[in-house]
């Protein structure tokens, strides 16, 4: 997984784009770009079951996503819960854990990497243009159940998502 600052509003990258079959990131660097995050999907628009953070991410909409056993060697990240993160095509996404979760709580997308606190998804537009939204495998890793805060930046706009992952959020308070 990617580790970078948050993209600034009127980030002028140039985004590189995926083979037509999306099943691989390009790595070129002819755009000037970043490479794109591998996706397992193009939408038309985000799933039923999932919610708009900010104008660019939607997650699930679920009250409780349910973890098992990660096998992970982290104490942070003891549990997982798979989820898949939608993203609007063309866009960079900035995703960490809120402050204070840092020593709870991982996150990762794409196929790649170790889960990590931070991790950045590039949602290159895919080839044709058709589809609007991409979908990144992935999810939340927590030491133990909890309602789990996240920061998700994108177009210079932090929105904070707070997701059940074994445990319900209670609706009233903030973790």
């Amino acid at each position: 997984m990617v580790l970078s600052a948050c993209t600034p509003a009127g980030d002028s990258r140039q985004h590189s784009t995926p083979p037509a079959d999306g099943a691989e990131p390009s790595t070129g660097t002819s755009g000037g770009g970043p490479p794109c995050t591998p996706s397992v999907d193009a939408l038309p628009a985000p799933p039923a079951n999932y919610r708009l953070v900010g104008k660019d991410v939607a997650v699930p909409d679920a009250p409780v996503l349910s973890p098992e056993d990660s096998g992970e060697a982290d104490p942070a990240a003891r549990l997982f819960a798979k989820w898949g993160l939608v993203v609007r095509a063309g866009r960079v996404v900035d995703l960490r854990v809120a402050p204070g979760w840092q020593d709870k709580a991982r996150l990762g997308w794409g196929g790649t990497g170790t889960p990590a606190a931070a991790a950045t998804v590039h949602a290159c537009a895919p080839e044709g243009g058709q589809a609007q939204w991409l979908a990144f495998v992935g999810g939340t890793w927590v030491a133990r159940t909890a309602c789990v805060p996240l920061i998700v930046t994108s177009n210079g706009q932090d929105d904070r998502v707070n997701l059940g992952i074994g445990v319900p959020c209670d609706k009233t308070t903030t973790p």
